[in-house]
């Protein structure tokens, strides 16, 4: 792989997701127990990259704090788009970190080091503009393309599930031209998209598409977490963790001799797990994680700092940071109907998400698909419906 500098950009929120975002940007929520930027800078460096350039932005703080100058010995430089402008925006920010070609993809998709080598040396063969292709039946979330060979014939925005078969998995490769062709974009209502930058090359020249079958996995909405952990945990891409069977269970964790790991399951760092306690399959517990005596923590994702008191019950439940649940709290499993947004979401696979410093004081029940905000408190005995704001108290 001859390219040697990527640009991962992560500046974005990523609004869908809220409430969980509204205290960190999408690339640094959960990904099983690791942050999903920290498994994007992984498959970089296993391709061979040498440099990292990490566009941030939202809540910039929480990218470079955690991750610092270097990672796995690779030096990471930070450039700031201080406005969410767009995606060929963000990727103007890097120019002056850029001298020459460069791999640039988005930090809130799971790949493999395959997938981006493949793009890198598909763009060495031919010095034409490359770009990750997967293949998805669920084309209406993302850009499909519309191959001819092994060239892009059109980008489409947002296309109808069943009308295409391809989209753009967001990996690239580009020559340093790329920032003149961005520049020379014109804007749509004040927003540079780096698509918007391709459809225009793609008119007078030629653009490979290179299609990849490796891991390629997004979160868009809260449950989607669930599906992320499961094919992270599937790979065993946890932590450093003592394995088994499938259960990984780092040094530090304390796991009661009575407790049942079901695998495929990890246990991160300072965790506690008491008598009797049932976790997993399919379950993510974060750093300093605590799961009381009798509890039951099943197709979960529970980050760091959180606290599950005895007998409790949580299926398809996505927990933030420093959430305290209450003796005897009950998640029941999906599917539901969820609210995001404006938008009503059918049948899907969601216990709950309670977002982070939560509070529920004790039997504490929920009806599945409910999205609880930011520093919630709720009583003892209270069933929780559908969404709960940021900071609000429900009480009996």
């Amino acid at each position: 792989m001859d390219i040697d500098t990527a640009v991962v950009l992560a500046a974005g929120e990523g609004t869908r997701l809220r409430p969980l975002t509204r205290n960190r940007p999408k690339p640094m929520l959960p990904a099983g127990n690791r942050p999903i930027l920290e498994h994007v800078f992984d498959a970089l460096v296993e391709a061979g990259v040498e440099e990292l350039v990490v566009v941030v932005g939202y809540k910039r703080d929480r990218v470079q704090n955690h991750f610092g100058p270097t990672y796995r010995d690779v030096p990471v430089t930070y450039v700031t788009q201080r406005k969410q402008l767009g995606s060929g925006h963000a990727l103007l920010q890097a120019r002056e970190a850029v001298e020459e070609s460069t791999l640039v993809l988005n930090g809130d998709r799971l790949i493999d080091a395959g997938t981006v080598s493949a793009v890198a040396d598909s763009f060495a063969e031919t010095g034409d503009p490359s770009l990750a292709v997967v293949e998805r039946q669920e084309t209406s979330r993302y850009g499909a393309v519309e191959m001819h060979g092994d060239h892009i014939e059109e980008l489409v925005e947002k296309p109808r599930d069943g009308d295409y078969r391809l989209i753009n998995g967001g990996v690239y490769a580009f020559s340093a031209d790329i920032f003149t062709a961005i520049e020379e974009t014109p804007r749509k209502e004040g927003e540079l998209a780096l698509t918007d930058t391709l459809e225009r090359i793609i008119e007078r020249d030629r653009v490979r598409g290179v299609e990849v079958d490796g891991m390629w996995v997004d979160a868009t909405y809260p449950w989607d977490l669930l599906t992320v952990a499961r094919e992270v945990l599937t790979r065993g891409r946890v932590v450093e963790a003592a394995r088994s069977d499938g259960v990984w269970i780092a040094d530090s964790a304390r796991v009661h001799r009575e407790a049942v790991l079901q695998g495929p399951v990890v246990v991160g760092q300072d965790c506690e797990v008491g008598p009797d306690a049932v976790i997993g399959p399919n379950t993510a517990l974060g750093s300093n994680v605590t799961v009381g005596s009798n509890a039951v923590v099943q197709d979960s994702v529970i980050d760091s700092d959180t606290r599950i008191d005895p007998g409790s019950t949580l299926m398809d439940t996505v927990t933030g940071q420093d959430v305290h649940l209450g003796a005897s709290t009950v998640v029941p499993a999906g599917p539901a109907d969820v609210q995001v947004g404006t938008n009503i979401f059918e049948e899907q696979r969601l216990g709950a998400v309670i977002a982070d410093r939560a509070r529920a004081k004790g039997n504490v029940s929920f009806t599945p698909g409910s999205l609880v905000g930011p520093k919630a408190r709720l009583d003892v005995g209270v069933t929780v419906r559908g969404n709960v704001a940021e900071g609000a108290e429900v009480t009996r």
